[in-house]
């Protein structure tokens, strides 16, 4: 009965921020990096993390969330709030990456530190190294999901998808909460979207990733790739896409649209099709995590698949180095 009304608390939260920006007249602006050619209104990140933080502090009141993960995840409030006024206001790259360096500090802080970092053969449990590793992974994550963010049910979608994957991997109904928040924003925003979910809600999502990724592998090591592997297609792309603008001498800081899902947007496909091949490619990575028993085995396999999809994408679209 609580997820239900976790749902509608999101969906009543989207379909009212909805119409209080269009009467306002706060809507995200078409520009240079923009996937989508109509202004539309942006927020819908503050119904998702309203009701997510709501979520959140039922569960620990009634003791099914352990302390640490709780607060480890309540200090994402810190990232959503710095961030909704980013949304409003355009904040400098400083302040933002202030922000965010003090939630990784924090996350860090609840969970006891990041403790240990296998590779099968040998493992890094040097704390120092560990959660300096840690404390950039959570900056990255936080990044890209930004990054990522992009088009109609790209975002929302993957966020569901690592809930649900979550729950039935390692159960804990904090995954459902995080779900049901979701699911009643994406709602207004799947295939043509009403609303956009914002840096407010995409900043956290990142952050709750990254903070179940050491969370889990200070369980057991090797969910650190189980994390990995599930959080492939943002990190890859991201990551690739990163390195490749670097070897063109772009200035990383300028806006662009050069990421594999946006070059697919730019081939033709719709918003609607990206999303859901992206989903079939989660889909992949969920059943390679699930059946092969060796995570290392695992990753190899993920891995050839994120390679092998983004050759697809390439040859749809190329990546275009313009110093060249």
């Amino acid at each position: 009965m609580i997820y239900l009304i976790l749902f509608l608390i999101s969906f009543s939260l989207t379909y009212f921020i909805k119409n209080y920006m269009i009467k306002k007249s706060l809507v995200a602006s078409v520009n240079e990096r923009s996937s989508h050619t109509t202004p539309t209104p942006h927020g819908g990140g503050i119904a998702l993390a309203i009701t997510w933080f709501i979520g959140l502090f039922y569960l620990y009141f009634i003791g099914e969330i352990s302390s640490n993960l709780f607060y480890a995840l309540l200090f994402g409030a810190v990232i959503s709030i710095v961030s909704f006024f980013d949304d409003i206001y355009e904040l400098s790259p400083k302040i933002r990456l202030i922000a965010q360096a003090i939630v990784a500090i924090g996350g860090l802080y609840f969970l006891g530190g990041f403790e240990t970092l296998t590779f099968g053969i040998f493992d890094i449990q040097n704390p120092i190294f560990t959660n300096i590793f840690a404390f950039f992974m959570i900056i990255w994550f936080i990044n890209l999901y930004n990054f990522l963010d992009g088009i109609n049910g790209y975002a929302g979608s993957e966020a569901v998808f690592l809930a649900l994957a979550g729950f039935i991997l390692f159960s804990g109904n904090h995954f459902l909460v995080l779900a049901v928040a979701v699911l009643g924003f994406l709602y207004w925003n799947w295939n043509k979207a009403k609303i956009f979910m914002g840096d407010v809600g995409s900043t956290l999502l990142g952050y709750n990733i990254a903070i179940f990724t050491i969370y889990y592998a200070n369980e057991e090591s090797t969910n650190f790739w189980i994390w990995i592997i599930l959080f492939g297609i943002y990190w890859f792309d991201a990551t690739l896409t990163l390195i490749r603008r670097k070897l063109n001498k772009e200035k990383l800081s300028l806006a662009h649209k050069k990421h594999g899902y946006q070059r697919l947007t730019q081939s033709g496909w719709s918003h609607y099709k990206v999303t859901n091949y992206s989903i079939g490619l989660n889909m992949i990575l969920f059943f390679i995590v699930y059946f092969v028993s060796n995570i290392f085995v695992a990753f190899i396999l993920a891995l050839i698949v994120l390679v092998l999809s983004m050759k697809f994408v390439d040859n749809k679209k190329a990546f275009e180095y313009d110093n060249f």
